[in-house]
């Protein structure tokens, strides 16, 4: 199952969304080495983990298995506030249905090879599935160099919006990606995935010139 947590409900799955942020420090600071270790309570937060945030979680039960977040592009998020030079060719996208995708990952015991399986690719539908639910038009994203070809094959869009950088020893670059309700159709193909219920778990709350219910 795919579960989204928002301001509204998050104090209600408070202990999920603990889940997510130990899951997040295991790989992007245990397993990646992209971060310096978190305090003694072992979660990986940043500055955009706030009540704009929006998380879809992949959920076995009541445990959390992987996850990612997406941030209103109108707030500040990754891409305006640390990358804005990543995106000096095209500029970078801002709107309200434009959010930005982060935090992408799936727990260590869980995945299969680089690309997650088939647990990231319930992922990557259960955010197309949100966006087009949502009127969210498109993403932008960080993402390592590797991924390119990766997202072709699973039948998605990529506009890349400035030059790559070698950053911590990975080529980064700073894409835009349409949400089309093909490439939800040619995502579940590539991974072989039968629908998966989305629980939205109530009202979201109202954004800027979006209305999320």
């Amino acid at each position: 199952m795919i579960l989204v947590l928002h301001a509204e409900n998050r104090r209600k799955y408070a202990d999920v969304l603990l889940q997510h942020y130990r899951i997040r420090h295991d790989v992007y600071v245990g397993e990646r080495k992209w971060m310096k270790p978190a305090g003694p309570d072992g979660l990986q937060r940043d500055q955009f983990d706030n009540d704009d945030a929006l998380y879809i979680l992949a959920m076995e039960g009541n445990k959390v298995v992987g996850g990612s977040r997406l941030i209103p592009t109108l707030k500040p998020h990754l891409l305006s506030e640390v990358f804005p030079y990543l995106a000096n060719v095209r500029g970078l996208p801002r709107a309200h249905d434009i959010y930005e995708w982060t935090r992408v990952h799936v727990a260590k015991e869980c995945g299969e090879g680089r690309t997650g399986g088939p647990i990231a690719g319930n992922i990557y539908c259960g955010i197309l599935e949100f966006c087009l639910s949502q009127g969210i038009t498109s993403l932008t994203a960080l993402m390592e160099m590797w991924w390119l070809p990766r997202f072709h094959e699973m039948g998605w869009e990529v506009r890349p919006l400035g030059l790559p950088e070698f950053i911590e020893g990975e080529w980064l670059i700073a894409v835009q990606l349409p949400v089309q309700r093909e490439t939800l159709i040619s995502t579940k193909e590539f991974f072989c995935l039968p629908d998966s219920p989305l629980a939205m778990l109530g009202s979201l709350p109202r954004r800027e010139g979006i209305t999320l219910s």
